[in-house]
């Protein structure tokens, strides 16, 4: 019991270590500017998600399935952060950002259901991918932004990009998730 109190501890150190990097670029520069506030949701952040991948990744051995989890918390890690910093669609105020929370609800009822079976994880991470895919579609059918000019046709496009960058890395969650589960059919295989 003592062993996870520790390792828990040291992923809160780790995250607070991190943040010693815009802590000092504050020093350095004027171009950084974080609140206590930014310091404690940032800190928040990076400790949830050490702590979802060491409780969900010491299930199994496989490798594949700890980078499955891997690559599924740091992009929800990423996804959160890049939102709550910039927002992902126009400024962190525009209320399509609010979309991705739905990007996030459906992982995390997908790895509920799941309970953390494989077959299961794929599929969730699947449909995340999908509908990570499908934001920036959702947001133009129902804030219809303009498009007069090149530059905001080029932003739109560009939401869109970053928007298949992050279902892609669901996708490869997912792929994950599938390579392990067919290994764990395999009559030979022991994890």
């Amino acid at each position: 019991m003592t062993q996870q109190y520790i390792a828990l501890l040291k992923i809160g150190l780790m995250a607070a270590g991190l943040l010693l990097i815009p802590l000092l670029a504050m020093i350095f520069t004027h171009e950084v500017v974080w609140s206590p506030g930014d310091f404690i949701i940032a800190w928040l952040l990076l400790t949830s998600a050490g702590v979802a991948y060491k409780l969900v990744a010491s299930r199994l051995k496989n490798p594949a399935y700890k980078y499955a989890v891997g690559i599924a918390v740091l992009t929800a890690l990423l996804l959160v952060w890049m939102n709550l910093a910039v927002g992902l669609i126009g400024s962190e105020d525009n209320p399509a950002n609010l979309l991705y929370a739905g990007v996030l609800l459906v992982g995390l009822v997908g790895v509920l259901v799941a309970r953390l079976e494989p077959r299961r994880m794929s599929r969730a991470f699947f449909v995340t991918s999908a509908v990570q895919a499908l934001v920036p579609f959702i947001a133009l059918v129902i804030w219809k932004p303009p498009l007069s000019t090149m530059e905001q046709t080029l932003g739109v496009l560009g939401v869109i990009a970053l928007n298949t960058v992050f279902a892609a890395l669901w996708y490869a969650s997912a792929r994950l998730f599938r390579k392990v589960a067919r290994e764990q059919t395999l009559p030979n295989y022991a994890p």
